[in-house]
């Protein structure tokens, strides 16, 4: 295990490295970043100053070198439209986000693992129908319309809810729900899937016809065999969430690190984009090394040689 979990941990480095390297790329693919970055009138003098200051003199080689030199130690320089630290920047929005998606995942899992495994163990019922016609809808839904209507409902309509922004717990309802509808779906079917593969296993019904209670059955047979895919999903999505829900944030103008990531990309603030997407490929390959060592807990059949 030990060995696994060192080769990861390198695996998960280069992917980090990969990640920033594709930044620094694409923000030298649109043409001379200097030139994104300033107005169109500047003046040659302040446009050759602010090139020597950022570094943009040198050979792309020695500016890639710098640029991960820095990075490792965590300086992304400082962001051209807040006048502070990037990455000191991003962490600021850090908080904000891992509340919203703590509860988006909190209702996310209360809503979709029940309703899932309540499907399947009412294959073919009314429950079924309208559990699993739910989950398509969501599904379907776009996020950015979903919110939308939310707020012309809830805020523009009825005033029961403020339309953005954070400071109490009714700012946290309609975001939770957009971000949770569409993540509750994908869950809830498939736990309705992975359950009903696991009930056809020879080793539920030899609990069964031992007599044990449905629910022991169900609960402590069924859905703990059909962990590994849910737990997969949960961590994708848990992924997704911690590193910014870019289209919630930006509708209900939450100050987390998705709308930072938006405004820094339209105010061509590189340093800022930088460190954001840093946390992000951080975010998931922590994730994606979090649910491969959690394998090998939930079923003792998977070894790690």
């Amino acid at each position: 295990m030990r060995r696994y979990v060192l080769a990861r941990l390198a695996q998960s480095a280069l992917v980090v490295l990969l990640s920033l390297t594709a930044v620094f790329g694409m923000v030298r693919l649109g043409g001379d970043p200097v030139l994104l970055f300033l107005p169109m009138d500047i003046q040659a003098k302040d446009l050759t100053e602010f090139r020597q200051r950022l570094g943009f003199n040198d050979p792309v080689a020695v500016q890639y070198g710098r640029f991960v030199g820095r990075a490792v130690r965590g300086d992304f320089g400082e962001s051209l439209r807040y006048k502070q630290d990037a990455l000191g920047l991003v962490m600021e929005r850090l908080p904000a986000t891992l509340y919203l998606a703590v509860a988006a995942l909190a209702l996310t899992f209360l809503v979709a693992v029940p309703v899932g495994v309540l499907s399947a163990v009412r294959r073919g019922s009314l429950f079924d129908f309208f559990g699993m016609g739910a989950a398509v809808l969501g599904q379907a839904v776009p996020g950015f319309w979903l919110g939308l209507m939310l707020i012309y409902l809830f805020s523009v309509k009825l005033g029961w809810l403020p339309t953005g922004g954070t400071g109490s717990a009714r700012h946290f309802v309609m975001p939770c729900v957009v971000l949770a509808s569409f993540y509750a779906a994908r869950m809830a079917r498939l736990t309705r899937s992975s359950v009903l593969d696991t009930l056809n296993e020879e080793f539920v019904l030899t609990a069964r016809a031992k007599g044990l209670a449905e629910w022991i059955v169900i609960g402590k047979h069924a859905l703990k065999n059909s962990a590994i895919p849910i737990v997969t999903l949960a961590g994708l999505e848990t992924g997704q969430l911690l590193g910014g829900a870019v289209i919630t944030e930006t509708i209900f103008a939450w100050p987390g690190v998705g709308r930072l990531l938006v405004q820094s990309i339209s105010a061509r603030d590189y340093p800022a984009v930088q460190g954001c997407i840093l946390l992000i490929a951080l975010t998931y390959v922590s994730m994606n090394l979090i649910i491969d060592v959690l394998y090998g807990f939930l079923d003792p059949r998977i070894r790690y040689e």
